[in-house]
C-alpha cells in the first residue's frame, strides 16, 4: 500500500467530511419534510408549575401609543422618533416623525428597551448611574430621559422610547403621553 502525502490526506479528509455533512443535511431535510407522528397531547392548566402566562401589548395598542406619542410631540413642534418594544425588548412599532434626526430612531428603541428592562422611566435610571456606573455598559441600553415602561398588573409589558426633542425631559413627557393613551 502506497503512503499518501499529507496534502492528499487532508484533501481526502475534507472531501469525506463534506460528503458526510451533505448526507446528514439531506437526512435532516428529509425528516423535516416528512410529517412526524403527532406527539401525545399535553394538557396545561393553571395548576401546572411548568407553565406561565404573560400579558402582551397588541400591535393595535402599540400603534395607538406610538401615534399618541408622536401627536404629543407635534403639538409642541418637536421632531422625534418613537419606539414601542415588548416585554422582551423586541420592537413592536416605530414611527419617525417628519424632520426627526437620523440618530433619533435608534435612540428611541434603546430608551424603550431600557425602560422595560428595569420597569422604570429612564430619567429615574439615570440617577442610579451614580451608584452603579457600569449599568450604562449593558448592550442595547441608553440611560437618557425619554423612556417609559408600560405595565399591567404591576408587571412591565412594554416600553415606549422617544428621542429627538432638545431634552430628555421633553422626550419622556411625550413617552408618558403614549402610556396614558393606553388607559383611554
Amino acid at each position: 500500500m502506497k503512503k499518501l502525502s499529507l496534502r492528499t490526506r487532508v484533501l481526502t479528509g475534507t472531501v469525506a467530511a463534506g460528503a458526510l455533512a451533505a448526507g446528514t443535511f439531506g437526512a435532516v431535510s428529509a425528516n423535516a419534510a416528512t410529517p412526524a407522528a403527532a406527539p401525545a397531547a399535553v394538557t396545561a392548566d393553571a395548576e401546572n408549575k411548568n407553565t406561565t402566562q404573560s400579558t402582551h401589548l397588541t400591535i393595535e395598542a402599540a400603534t395607538k401609543a406610538a401615534q399618541a406619542t408622536l401627536d404629543a410631540a407635534e403639538k409642541e413642534n418637536q421632531r422625534v422618533s418613537v419606539a414601542v418594544v415588548d416585554r422582551n425588548g423586541n420592537t413592536i412599532v416605530t414611527l419617525r416623525g417628519d424632520g426627526a434626526g437620523p440618530q433619533s430612531y435608534e435612540s428611541a428603541v434603546k430608551k424603550a428597551f431600557t425602560a422595560v428592562s428595569w420597569n422604570a422611566p429612564t430619567s429615574e435610571l439615570v440617577k442610579r448611574l451614580a451608584n452603579a456606573p457600569t449599568l450604562k455598559d449593558i448592550p442595547g441600553t441608553l440611560f437618557l430621559g425619554g423612556g417609559a415602561p408600560v405595565t399591567a398588573k404591576g408587571a412591565p409589558i412594554a416600553g415606549i422610547g422617544v428621542a429627538g426633542a432638545p431634552s430628555g425631559d421633553l422626550d419622556e413627557k411625550f413617552a408618558q403621553a403614549g402610556v396614558a393613551s393606553l388607559a383611554e
